[in-house]
């Protein structure tokens, strides 16, 4: 029987595990906390977003680093794969918004405990609390692993150590220097989908603040470079929310090249120029004898009322019928272009996922195969591979241990 080693319990050390394990391997998953899948644990607000239920192109471009690398992978194990794969097992699933796949019980603890069930069934052996030290190779070619309780011998090593987000969970870069020490290039760590920071003065005042249906553009030096539409949060440091992690990676990239980086909010994306200024006009007959800070109740958040008047350079406490046509604009363009700085990402500690790791051109993308070292194979987030939110990067993770797994298995 082929022996093989995985390091990392994870969403692909499980996966990998799995297959490997089905296909006659003799597979030993080593996990260096006290539980397999603790990451997993914590994802889609601990109800754990398995997959999404988009087709697969749609996948591909969900996973802006690198998703076509796993082509290959995705169509050899699809997200319906998966899904039947739990459902099979006596975990039943369910689609909610965005194509979003989450367990019906929303507990992401039985995606764990089954995944963990198949690979035990399958004749898995898991090994907690034992970090791995070294990876041993002779001749350029894999002979074993060192970790703290003694060596493993083995034919092929699957390294799915995770990325450096969420250390607490096990991932905090020790896959990538492993990878290193076995001459791998790897590119540079960076937070991607994680919160950002700002030092913009209404920030405090608009803390807990949960925008909905507004458009962000992300700008750098002026010039748009990406942008979102949906939800986000203000934050004692700065901003938060699904359409900030989704504009993180590029925000970082960004930052990381110094340059000015700013987030140009569209607080009424529905309305045009001309719609939004007859709205305001609609409100500002309504409400024509009160004060401005309190004419615009209908418009927008009452927390936010005084701050965008600020930004307008409109004295709050004006009456409405005193306003002229050249306030009212610019109100219109402060509501159309609320520009809040942003100064840096959240540590990588506190990203949801890592970009950077191991460089996919030295990894066959069919069988996830180290082009270097004999019987090393690669999984998940420890190679430089990341998605948005909404399943899209634990999908990647299955698929790709799962295609790692079975490579292995057969020594391909």
């Amino acid at each position: 029987m082929t022996k093989v080693v995985i390091i990392g319990g994870g969403a692909a050390g499980l996966l990998a595990g799995i297959s490997a394990a089905q296909n006659g391997a003799a597979v030993t998953i080593l996990e260096k906390m006290r539980q397999p899948g603790k990451k997993m644990l914590i994802t889609g607000k601990g109800r754990c977003n398995i997959t999404n239920a988009g087709e697969l192109p749609e996948i591909i471009k969900n996973l802006p680093g690198n998703g076509r690398f796993l082509n290959s992978a995705l169509h050899k194990f699809t997200n319906d794969d998966i899904v039947d794969m739990l459902e099979s097992n006596g975990l039943a699933t369910k689609v909610e918004r965005g194509n979003r796949v989450f367990p019906v019980s929303d507990k992401a603890k039985d995606v764990v405990d089954t995944l963990v069930k198949i690979f035990t069934q399958a004749g898995g052996k898991l090994v907690c609390d034992c970090k791995v030290l070294e990876i041993l190779t002779q001749d350029g070619h894999i002979t074993g692993v060192k970790t703290i309780n003694g060596t493993y011998a083995a034919d092929a090593v699957i390294l799915c150590a995770g990325g450096a987000s969420y250390p607490g969970t096990g991932s905090d870069g020790g896959g990538a220097k492993l990878a290193a020490k076995l001459g791998h290039n790897i590119i540079p760590l960076k937070p991607s989908l994680v919160p950002l920071e700002s030092d913009y003065p209404y920030v405090e005042a608009l803390q807990g603040l949960s925008l909905r249906n507004v458009e962000a553009t992300l700008l750098a030096d002026g010039k748009k470079i990406a942008k979102e539409f949906g939800e986000m949060l203000f934050t004692h440091f700065g901003v938060s929310g699904p359409i900030i992690l989704s504009l993180s990676n590029v925000a970082a990239k960004a930052l990381a090249e110094g340059r000015e980086v700013e987030l140009d909010i569209d607080l009424k994306p529905a309305l045009a120029r001309e719609k939004l200024d007859a709205r305001i006009q609609r409100d500002f007959t309504q409400y024509s004898r009160k004060q401005l800070i309190n004419g615009m109740k209908d418009l927008l958040p009452q927390r936010l009322i005084p701050v965008v008047l600020d930004m307008a350079y409109l004295d709050e406490e004006k009456f409405i019928n005193q306003v002229s046509k050249e306030e009212r604009m610019r109100l219109l363009e402060t509501l159309k272009c609320f520009v809040v700085p942003i100064t840096a990402t959240r540590p990588i500690a506190e990203a949801i996922v890592t970009a950077g790791g191991v460089d996919v051109k030295e990894i066959n993308p069919k069988t996830m195969g180290s082009k270097l070292v004999g019987g090393l194979y690669f999984a998940g987030e420890v190679m430089d591979v990341d998605g948005y939110t909404g399943g899209f990067n634990l999908q990647a993770a299955f698929s790709s241990g799962y295609a790692a797994g079975l490579a292995a298995s057969n020594l391909e």
